[in-house]
């Protein structure tokens, strides 16, 4: 009989549609995932907080409270694993503002399986290699009197002044270009950067005043 293939770890997927539920557990098993799924948010929280997934999948409109609501329960900006949010396409706002709260990006319902998959994998990589880099310079430089930038805008900030392209960086943070530039207007006007040059002048600044 032939071995089963090792688990890539579990994935969390929360959605109140069990149609939803069933593609995505069949599109993510057959990827090599164990999948868990929640039909609603509290009982995502009961398992998420004692046990770290993979990844988590949270449907912005759950019964109770809202995808929204349990991203903040679960301080997604340290949560110790990648969150996506799922939502349809009226909902592009709120998902911007779940990208504030700590989400890595969202995933636009209708989805394609395969296309999950893709950005699954690529967000848990992205993740793994950045816990074994330790923090970088940008993630411990000051910017006085400037609103502070989170976890993820450091890690946005760190890309672009590397010279990344919104793509290059999409790829190695595991986000989508469109996320990046959300991610890169808040950092300039949290730091009153005007244009490019002037955020890459303002950080080399804050780096002169920390050597």
């Amino acid at each position: 009989m032939a071995e089963k293939p090792a688990s890539r770890g579990e994935i969390f997927v929360v959605d109140d549609d069990p149609a939803v539920r069933d593609t995505l557990s069949l599109v993510l098993s057959a990827a090599g995932y164990q999948v868990i799924c929640f039909a609603d948010g509290a009982a995502l929280l009961a398992v998420a907080r004692s046990r770290t997934p993979a990844a988590i999948l949270l449907d912005v409109h759950i019964p109770g409270k809202s995808g929204l609501d349990i991203l903040r329960e679960l301080h997604g900006e340290d949560y110790p694993a990648p969150i996506f949010m799922i939502s349809g396409q009226g909902d592009i706002a709120m998902a911007v503002s779940a990208i504030k709260n700590g989400a890595l990006d969202f995933i636009e319902k209708p989805f394609r399986g395969s296309e999950i998959v893709a950005r699954l994998d690529e967000a848990i990589g992205a993740y793994a290699r950045r816990q074994g880099h330790g923090a970088s310079n940008i993630a411990t430089l000051h910017f006085p009197g400037r609103e502070p930038l989170t976890r993820r805008e450091r890690e946005v900030l760190e890309q672009f002044t590397a010279g990344a392209s919104n793509k290059e960086a999409g790829r190695t943070l595991g986000i989508s270009p469109r996320t990046i530039e959300d991610h890169r207007a808040n950092i300039m006007k949290k730091l009153g950067a005007r244009n490019a040059a002037d955020l890459v002048r303002i950080v080399m600044t804050a780096q002169q005043r920390a050597s």
